[in-house]
């Protein structure tokens, strides 16, 4: 007798940027890959997560969950090999002594030297010979298998710098400079280029968790899943109340780069109450089912700092973490899928 296979369950991937500890959304998806029942049918990455999506698709049209598996660790190998892409390491070119005083400083000075460095320095100095150091990382990219038809739908986003709003990219719009630009914190790389197709005209963009981190809303059509797994690398609570200039600094983007996802997500948890209370009828509204993997433990942990400090060491630590976070959520919460929400939305704005 012919053995049926059970029905996958579909799901849409939510993932945050946040430089370097982009490496945990790398462990989650690598674990996701193994759980036999799930089929992703879309994406929407920002910044590292725009960068880990391109990897995803990718991999998965070239050679299914183990191509996908490949180009992740193919992404994050590259990376790893970048070095410090914090703004004193083009300081640090021309004075060696800088990364010394610069972890004396960041302890000792009543300010910070990010904030000040960031005042004093920008990346626009270096002129002609400037050089993004994702590029390479980027580039290597199949983009014949990013911007397919195949595969899951992909949607990446940008800050445009004029305007202040958010830019989704899908389909051929995809290309190196796009997720370049979704990545574009301001004070270490300069701002990316892209025509607007509406207009014709140059427009300059930033890294996209500025107005959405991830953003959400591509993941409503009406094709798409109900359930949408969000991947978060940002932490929500920070325990201990930031006293250094540099953890000032570090919590104010934190909080800075949560806003629009929040903002979202109180969207989504009125609609549900409206539903719920019988003032909406269902199906008038998406009502999507949010699910949301994350390790606030170990990103209290971390420092803003290490976001833009690659080493190999670090991104095996969050590579783990990602892989057990995800186990730890499939084990508790796969049954959900496709039925209801895991993620406490109350909690969030509690």
């Amino acid at each position: 007798m012919r053995r049926v296979s059970p029905k996958k369950r579909r799901i849409s991937l939510a993932l945050q940027g946040g430089g370097a500890h982009g490496a945990f959304t790398w462990g989650v998806l690598d674990r996701l890959l193994d759980e036999p029942g799930l089929e992703i049918a879309a994406i929407s990455g920002t910044s590292a997560g725009a960068l880990n999506a391109a990897a995803l698709k990718a991999g998965l049209r070239t050679d299914g969950a183990a191509g996908a598996k490949a180009a992740l660790a193919d992404l994050w190998d590259r990376v790893a090999n970048l070095g410090d892409l914090h703004v004193t390491r083009w300081i640090r070119q021309a004075f060696p002594m800088a990364a010394a005083l610069g972890r004396v400083a960041a302890a000792t000075l009543p300010v910070s030297p990010t904030g000040i460095a960031a005042q004093v320095y920008t990346p626009y100095a270096w002129g002609p010979f400037w050089q993004n150091p994702l590029h390479d990382a980027v580039a290597a990219f199949d983009f014949t298998r990013v911007c397919g038809a195949e595969g899951p739908e992909l949607h990446v986003s940008a800050t445009n710098v004029r305007s202040g709003k958010i830019r989704i990219f899908t389909g051929q719009e995809i290309t190196p400079a796009t997720l370049l630009a979704s990545a574009c914190l301001p004070t270490v790389f300069q701002a990316i280029e892209l025509e607007d197709p509406a207009t014709g005209k140059a427009e300059v963009y930033w890294d996209g968790g500025f107005t959405g981190n991830p953003a959400l809303f591509p993941l409503y059509e009406r094709h798409l899943p109900d359930d949408i797994i969000i991947v978060s690398i940002n932490p929500f609570f920070r325990a201990a109340v930031p006293v250094t200039p540099v953890e000032i600094q570090g919590r104010i983007n934190e909080i800075s780069f949560n806003s629009a996802l929040l903002g979202e997500l109180r969207a989504v948890h009125f609609v549900k109450q409206l539903i719920a209370e019988g003032r909406m009828p269902k199906g008038a509204k998406r009502d999507p089912h949010i699910h949301i993997i994350a390790d606030e433990v170990l990103m209290n942990e971390l420092g803003a700092m290490t976001k833009l400090s690659p080493s190999p060491r670090l991104l095996e630590r969050l590579r783990t973490a990602g892989h057990a976070a995800c186990e730890a959520f499939l084990a508790e919460h796969k049954e959900k899928i496709g039925h209801e929400s895991s993620a406490d939305l109350c909690g969030l704005f509690g």
